[in-house]
C-alpha cells in the first residue's frame, strides 16, 4: 500500500487534516476492489483527484480511465454518450458510435456531478451496475461491459431521491463506498499552506516574486469561510499575485479581493433560500391565470346566450357561475370622493363646490351581447351572414337579435 505522503506528492494533495487523511486512507484501501465508489463534498473541494488515486492504485491501472461530467451533457444526447448509438437510430445519426460504457472496458469512469443525470438515463446506468450489461440507443442487443464505476456529486442526495429526483436504488448501488471529502473551511489549519503553495506556483509561472500576507492577512484568510473552497482559493491567489505591485499583502488589501466579506455566518446546507423576485413572479402567475379563468367563464356565458337567446334560462343554467364572476359586482364601482374645501380656503375662491362622481361599470350580459353584436356588424359593414359566422351564431338568430334590441 502506498504511503499516504508519497500519495499527496504524486497528486499535488496539499494538508494534514484529519478528515482529508481520512478520505485519502479509504481511497487506498477500496482502490484494489471493484467496489463502486461514490465522493461526496461541496464544488471546488478536489474531489476528481479521488477516482483518479482509486484508478492509478487498482488493477485496472492500465487500462483507459474516463471522466465525464454529467451535469455538461444535454439530456438529449448523454445516453448515446455513455451507451453509444446505432446508425439511423436518431436525426444526425449518421455511423454506429462507441459510448463511454465501450470504449472504457476493462478501465474505470469517473461520472462527475452524477446527480444530475435524467432518470431514464439513471435506470441504464442501475443496468450496468447489477449485471454489467447496456444496450445502446436504437438496437435491442445487449452488451456487456467489465467498467469500474465511481461517481462524484456535490448535492444532498437523499434530498433529491425524497424530491424523486434520483433513484434510491441506485444511490446505495453507487454509494458501496462513500467518501466525504471536507470543505476547506474544516480545514482550517490548511488554508494558508494551500495559499502559500499556488502563490509560489503563479509566481513561477509568471515570473515575478512570489506575495506573502502579513499576520493580519493570515487572521482575514482563516476566518473567511470560501464557499468555492479550494477552487476559490487559487483563484484569489492568482487575483493578488498577477494585480498587486507590492509583494506584502496587508489585511486591508487581501478584503478587497473577497467577495462578500460581511457573509460570514454559517452557510445554508440543502436548502434554497427564496428570493423576493420568485415569490413575485408567483403571484403574477396566480393572477394572470385567475384573469384567463376568468375571461373563459364570460365567453361561455356570453356565447350561451347569443345560442339561445334566453336570459333567464342562462341565468338558471348557469347560476354557480354567474354568482362566482359577479358576486362582488358592487364592491367593482368606483367611488372617487373628493375632500370638500371651505369656500373661504382659497383667497381666489376659484372653486365653489365640490362634487363627488360616482363611474358605473356596466357588467349586464344584454350590454355586452349589444356591444359585441353591433361591433361585429361595423366591421363586416352590416353584412350579417359574416357577422353572424364571427359571432359563431346562425345569421337567422342574429336576425331575431337584431329585431329584438332594434339594431
Amino acid at each position: 500500500m502506498e504511503n499516504l505522503q508519497a500519495l499527496k506528492q504524486r497528486f499535488g494533495i496539499i494538508g494534514n487534516d484529519i478528515h482529508l487523511n481520512r478520505a485519502l486512507e479509504k481511497a487506498i484501501r477500496v482502490a484494489p476492489t471493484d467496489i463502486s465508489v461514490l465522493v461526496t463534498g461541496e464544488s471546488g473541494v478536489g474531489k476528481e483527484n479521488i477516482p483518479k488515486i482509486i484508478h492509478s492504485l487498482s488493477h485496472r491501472k492500465h487500462a483507459k480511465y474516463i471522466a465525464v461530467n454529467c451535469g455538461a451533457i444535454p439530456e438529449g444526447t448523454i445516453d448515446s454518450e455513455l451507451f453509444g448509438h446505432e446508425k439511423g437510430s436518431f436525426t444526425g445519426a449518421i455511423q454506429d458510435r462507441k459510448g463511454y460504457f465501450e470504449v472504457a472496458d476493462g478501465g474505470t469512469i469517473f461520472l462527475d456531478e452524477v446527480g444530475e443525470l435524467p432518470l431514464t438515463t439513471q435506470v441504464r446506468l442501475l443496468r450496468v451496475l447489477e449485471n454489467g450489461e447496456f444496450i445502446k440507443v436504437g438496437s435491442s442487443k445487449s452488451q456487456k461491459t467489465d467498467v469500474r464505476i465511481v461517481a462524484a456529486t456535490n448535492i444532498n442526495m437523499q434530498a433529491a431521491i425524497e424530491k424523486e429526483r434520483f433513484r434510491e436504488d441506485l444511490y446505495y448501488r453507487l454509494s458501496t463506498i462513500e467518501i466525504d471529502l471536507p470543505a476547506l473551511r474544516e480545514r482550517n489549519e490548511d488554508i494558508h499552506l494551500l495559499f502559500r503553495k499556488f502563490a509560489s506556483d503563479f509566481a513561477q509561472k509568471y515570473r515575478m516574486p512570489s506575495i506573502r500576507l502579513d499576520e493580519n492577512a493570515v487572521t482575514v484568510l482563516l476566518n473567511y469561510r470560501f464557499p468555492g473552497n479550494i477552487r476559490q482559493l487559487k483563484n484569489l491567489a492568482e487575483q493578488i499575485s498577477v494585480i498587486e505591485e507590492s509583494r506584502v499583502i496587508t489585511d486591508v488589501k487581501l478584503q478587497d479581493y473577497l467577495p462578500n466579506n460581511k457573509g460570514n455566518l454559517p452557510a445554508v446546507i440543502g436548502g434554497k433560500k427564496e428570493t423576493d423576485f420568485s415569490s413575485e413572479r408567483d403571484i403574477m402567475y396566480k393572477i394572470l391565470f385567475d384573469m384567463r379563468n376568468d375571461i373563459n367563464d364570460l365567453k361561455k356565458l356570453t356565447l350561451d346566450l347569443m345560442k339561445t337567446g334566453d336570459i333567464e334560462e342562462v341565468e338558471e343554467r348557469n347560476h354557480q357561475l354567474i354568482e362566482k364572476i359577479y358576486a362582488d359586482q358592487e364592491r367593482k364601482e368606483r367611488n372617487i370622493e373628493v375632500m370638500n374645501i371651505p369656500q373661504n380656503s382659497s383667497k381666489e375662491k376659484e372653486y365653489d363646490f365640490i362634487e363627488t362622481i360616482q363611474e358605473d361599470e356596466s357588467l349586464s350580459l344584454q350590454d355586452k351581447e349589444i356591444e359585441m353584436i353591433t361591433k361585429s356588424l361595423e366591421k363586416n359593414k352590416n353584412k350579417r351572414k359574416l357577422a353572424a359566422k364571427e359571432l359563431g351564431i346562425s345569421e337567422r338568430t342574429l336576425y331575431r337579435k337584431i329585431k329584438q334590441y332594434d339594431l
